[in-house]
């Protein structure tokens, strides 16, 4: 079992180490035939002031000047280090602006993954339950839906209703404008995060609810399930005692397996409701060409999701017991 577990390991930690070379390479290349200068990114609005001299002396510090293969060499001496570089927008280390952003986006992911995990298991076991009926349509409906729906519309279809039309909510921001930061409260913080976490949990639902009812109707058509029914059985104490430990589980899994999705929705939702954590730093570093930010949240991401793909496939050996032993499922 140790051995087993040591090699499984093993093998991800190779498998991380190669991941994460090849996305630095691909990443460094595509942003260094980026058509946005850093340098004018930089100056921004102070443009007509800056003389071609200064611009070269800006160049330089930030060692725009060398060419692309002696940047990305210098970068990842750097990063072997420890050292990600400073940020070109936020005039700070890399490592501290990703420390305080995960901080903001940690806490909306959470709540949106705990939302979508729990909606999207209820509603696809009440679907299953209900095969067939005006329920299980209405759920199916409501997750294809949902499926096909950007993120970004989401989020503004939800912000005009419940921010403008409503008024119930701010409209945008992760705290109250013109408040200090030593008084702004955890209610505060709360109010301005409901609305971009129920719409990262409202396009998170599809997934979980769909496979949740196919595999808990494959599970009530099963042979043991109808010799249940006929020792007199009834719908919830089946659910309850035969299909809840069988469809519990592999829905965790997937949960945890859908952090890729719930990342990329977070960049977009953040950047809807102007909520200042990672997904709004990367489109800021994108579009003003920070590349030692940039670089930095890109990794970030990847290790990011290849975690949540390393807790499910924990859980499926868990779970299944013949991919702990290595056989054929």
């Amino acid at each position: 079992m140790f051995r087993s577990l040591l090699k499984f390991f093993m093998q991800k930690a190779l498998r991380l180490i190669l991941l994460l070379a090849a996305i630095s390479c691909v990443s460094f290349l595509l942003v260094s035939q980026s058509p946005i200068d850093p340098v004018q990114a930089y100056i921004g609005a102070d443009a007509m002031k800056v003389s071609p001299e200064q611009r070269a002396q800006i160049a330089a510090h930030w060692g725009l000047d060398r060419p692309p293969a002696e940047r990305f060499l210098k970068w990842i001496a750097s990063m072997a280090q420890g050292d990600m570089g400073t940020s070109m927008i936020f005039r700070r280390p890399v490592t501290e602006v990703i420390a305080e952003r995960f901080v903001s986006s940690v806490v909306l992911m959470s709540a949106a993954w705990l939302l979508s995990g729990l909606i999207g298991f209820t509603a696809g076991a009440v679907a299953a339950m209900n095969k067939d009926r005006w329920v299980d349509k209405a759920i199916k409906w409501y997750c294809y839906m949902l499926a096909s729906t950007p993120t970004f519309w989401m989020g503004l279809l939800l912000l005009i209703v419940f921010a403008v039309w409503l008024g119930w909510f701010p409209i945008g921001m992760g705290v109250p404008i013109g408040v200090l930061a030593e008084e702004v409260t955890w209610q505060d913080r709360l109010v301005h995060m409901i609305l971009p976490a129920l719409t990262l949990s409202v396009i998170g639902i599809s997934t979980i609810a769909l496979h949740t009812r196919e595999k808990l109707v494959a599970i009530l058509s099963s042979d043991y399930i109808l010799f249940a029914r006929a020792r007199g059985e009834k719908r919830f104490g089946l659910f309850w005692r035969h299909g809840l430990r069988n469809v519990a589980l592999p829905a965790i899994t997937l949960q945890f397996a859908s952090f890729s999705e719930l990342f990329g929705g977070a960049v977009l939702a953040e950047q809807v409701f102007s909520y200042p954590g990672l997904g709004q730093a990367t489109v800021e570093a994108g579009l003003r060409g920070d590349v030692p930010l940039l670089m930095g949240l890109v990794l970030f991401s990847a290790v990011f999701v290849f975690t949540g793909n390393l807790l499910a496939d924990l859980l499926y050996r868990i779970v299944d017991p013949r991919v702990r032993e290595g056989r054929a499922v």
